[in-house]
């Protein structure tokens, strides 16, 4: 893969696992652990945990990839 084409894969993957992150998080209820009438915040928490998590598993997801096409150059 070129360079390009690398850019456009880790830009789609950490989009994708954001969006499955946020989709994640809606399933748990921090409003109950954060003050009442802090709405921003709680919406702006949800939004940085979801860029955290996204970041982190699409990170892992491309090194996996990475690694897995550079293992074949082991053998050579």
């Amino acid at each position: 893969m070129d360079f390009g084409q690398i850019a456009l894969l880790s830009i789609a993957s950490h989009l994708v696992f954001i969006a499955l992150s946020w989709w994640a998080l809606q399933a748990i209820r921090l409003e109950k652990v954060l003050k009442a009438n802090h709405v921003f915040q709680a919406r702006l928490l949800y939004i940085l945990l979801a860029i955290f998590l996204g970041s982190t598993v699409s990170n892992f997801f491309l090194d996996y990839l990475q690694w897995s096409q550079q293992l074949p150059m082991m053998f050579q």
